[in-house]
């Protein structure tokens, strides 16, 4: 039997992702209702080779719905979260609206699906810089507790959508055409630059850290639920279309070989080890776009602390860090 799916924010890069992955993994829902704003409502597309038409996404969008995937915004979500709720929807959010919400599971499926059985009507998707690791640790973790972890991001310009990849593209050819642009999303040059920033201006806290950076602290000790994992995070806007790319180096209560790492990585769910440097093969953001898998490599001993190890971490933050994670959760409540 169908289950019937609504996904809110359709129109956008994510929701879009939603759809083509709900049908590339053969999800069962005997309907799809697409939802977005007044601005989108009535736009066609085309759905398993039938035009499906854009509703406005209103309070009473969610009648017959089980499971709704959100990817609208924090106060879409927060907003119609409820009503979708009421009329007997879970409900997988993408946005940050419920992430550190005590009562909501933040889930990524490899790593704690048993946590999707404490839902109280929302289940929360983590952030797609935080998805990827957690997902490519999970399997050293279990060998041995982590105690640290260092992690520098290299994020793709659709993490900040669809306009932000428009941007980066007219800009790098305004530029080398020897003119001019003019920026609305980055608050600074992104073609052919490296902006320590993710977020807008006010993405800083009192800290010194963004929101990104505590993103990735707060979530990552609740989906392993360990408070005391400590994590420092420097993310990084990078003039690359799709696709974000980490350095981590994490530090183990017990030393862990890179053959050790290596050999359970590779058996670990979604993971695809590529590291034969002899042979220049390690991940590249460039080879991930469209694929589901969370891809590792560089794997090296840290020369500075005997249990530690540092890692390249590269997955498709549409997929893996958005979509592909949302359905996944869907798959797991169906």
């Amino acid at each position: 039997m169908g289950v019937p799916v609504a996904i809110v924010g359709a129109t956008g890069a994510v929701g879009q992702e939603m759809i083509k992955t709900l049908i590339g993994r053969d999800f069962p829902a005997d309907e799809i209702r697409l939802l977005a704003s007044h601005r989108s409502a009535g736009k066609k597309v085309e759905v398993r080779g039938e035009e499906l038409e854009i509703q406005e996404l209103t309070h009473d969008s969610f009648e017959g719905i089980k499971i709704g995937l959100f990817s609208a915004g924090g106060s879409i979500s927060k907003e119609f979260a409820p009503p979708a709720i009421k009329a007997g929807a879970v409900v997988v959010d993408n946005t940050s609206a419920f992430r550190m919400d005590e009562n909501t599971p933040l889930v990524v499926p490899e790593v704690n699906p048993e946590a999707i059985a404490e839902h109280k009507g929302v289940i929360a998707n983590p952030n797609c810089s935080t998805i990827q690791m957690v997902q490519a640790l999970k399997p050293l973790y279990d060998i041995s507790r982590i105690k640290r972890i260092i992690v520098s991001t290299y994020q793709a310009v659709s993490g900040a959508g669809a306009k932000a990849v428009f941007e980066m593209q007219e800009e790098t050819k305004a530029l080398l055409e020897g003119g001019t642009f003019e920026r609305n999303i980055f608050p600074y040059q992104i073609a052919f630059n490296a902006l320590p920033q993710i977020g807008q201006k006010d993405a800083f806290q009192e800290n010194g850290y963004t929101d990104e950076e505590m993103k990735m602290v707060n979530e990552t000790q609740k989906i392993f639920s360990d408070p005391d994992i400590r994590v420092a995070a420097t993310t990084v806007r990078i003039p690359v279309e799709r696709g974000h790319s980490e350095s981590v180096n994490v530090e183990f209560e017990n030393r862990i070989t890179v053959d050790e790492a290596r050999e359970a990585l590779a058996a670990f769910p979604g993971i695809v080890v590529q590291d034969d440097p002899d042979n220049q093969v390690y991940p590249l953001a460039s080879e991930c776009v469209g694929k589901y898998e969370t891809f590792v490599g560089r794997i090296r001993e840290d020369l500075s602390c005997e249990t530690a190890l540092n890692m390249w971490i590269v997955s498709d933050n549409l997929l893996k860090g958005a979509a592909l994670n949302a359905v996944q959760i869907a798959e797991k409540l169906v």
